[in-house]
């Protein structure tokens, strides 16, 4: 009987350490005060597993508790393409491959930066494409076509967005050779990355280090999205109301689409890294929900064991390989952390991001 006593003990002693974990990990904020919503472009679950195999340090991945799937079909289609992923994950609306910020019907629906910013929020987006490319477009334009980068452009300048980082100087010249960001009162810089010192109330700043699309990790891009995601957390968070941050890695797509292994792992890693940094800002600060995720996978990537069939394969060795060129309608994993996360778990569309989202941050 006295030895049931003591595992009886054990237990409850054990179930008390676990619900002190889960009291820590919640930080005992019910709800978020802001929010960083990272975007894997392309990535996949084979994607998350590479840096287990080609990273020297356990991948940050392993440090969420509350990971769930969401679907990612497009309203038009099974398969998605950005534009629709974007918005579904921004508006909580399924749409036709191509829009950006529009409905089925090409109607604007409210995003969820237009809908912070009119709760006092400061919003921010990130990407290592163009800032006008599909992804950072569906969270501030309204456009039919994602390829009218000169009104998603136009769009940008009007829009709610207190920071923005990436490429796409171009886009943001007009044929007069007058610059959008002049006239709107936007302070933008073109050469590097730097920390923004004392920024004056209503300000508005960004940075645009490329005429299009930012350079590769392989060809010497390093720390952008990580430097650049420290210095927009920094500026949001001189907001009284709290701040929405998108954090996109975008060309884990690109090297998705052309079946390119050591493209794709070192933007992975890159990505690993940049989440791995707001994963440690977001435990100290306590207030902070980060959600990773992706708006589809992108090249059918694998981890197979090497050899050309069950018969003479090798299973010592990896051989990451490519079924497609194109998008999948494989789930996507969704990682979060913090005041919130555990309403993230489970199986469910993308639009359901958007919901639960919604659900924490707006309140009357």
């Amino acid at each position: 009987m006295r030895r049931y006593y003591h595992i009886s003990v054990i237990l409850i002693l054990f179930s008390g350490i676990i619900l002190a974990q889960d009291h820590t990990e919640s930080n005992t904020v019910d709800r978020p005060r802001n929010v960083i919503l990272m975007i894997g472009d392309g990535m996949g679950l084979s994607q998350v597993s590479a840096p287990y195999y080609y990273m020297d340090e356990e991948p940050v991945f392993s440090q969420f508790r509350y990971i769930g799937l969401a679907k990612t079909s497009a309203g038009s289609a099974p398969v998605t393409q950005s534009p629709a992923a974007a918005t579904a994950l921004s508006t909580g609306f399924k749409t036709y491959n191509m829009a950006v910020g529009v409905g089925m019907d090409s109607l604007p629906r409210k995003n969820i930066v237009e809908l912070l910013s009119e709760k006092g929020f400061l919003t921010g987006i990130i990407a290592t494409s163009s800032i006008t490319d599909a992804t950072p477009a569906g969270f501030y334009a309204h456009q039919p076509n994602r390829y009218m980068q000169r009104e998603i452009a136009q769009d940008l300048v009007k829009s709610e967005i207190d920071f923005f980082a990436g490429g796409g100087i171009k886009y943001f010249l007009d044929t007069t050779g007058v610059n959008l960001f002049e006239a709107h009162g936007i302070e933008v810089n073109y050469s590097r990355l730097k920390k923004i010192k004392k920024p004056e109330p209503g300000s508005r700043y960004g940075f645009l280090l490329g005429a299009d699309r930012l350079q590769t990790m392989l060809e010497g891009r390093k720390d952008f999205l990580k430097k650049s995601s420290s210095i927009a957390v920094d500026f949001l968070s001189t907001g009284e109301h709290g701040y929405f941050l998108m954090i996109e890695s975008s060309q884990i797509d690109w090297a998705g689409h052309g079946n390119q292994v050591e493209y794709m792992i070192q933007e992975m890693n890159d990505f690993e890294q940049t989440v791995r940094s707001v994963l440690e800002y977001a435990k100290e600060d306590g207030e902070t929900l980060v959600i990773v995720t992706a708006d589809h996978e992108t090249g059918g990537f694998t981890l197979g064991a090497a050899g050309e069939n069950g018969y003479n394969a090798d299973y010592s060795i990896i051989q990451p390989t490519f079924a497609t060129t194109n998008h999948s309608a494989t789930l996507v994993p969704v990682f979060s952390y913090g005041p919130g996360a555990e309403n993230f778990m489970g199986v469910y569309e993308n639009t359901e991001i958007f919901h639960k989202l919604a659900s924490l941050l707006i309140t009357e």
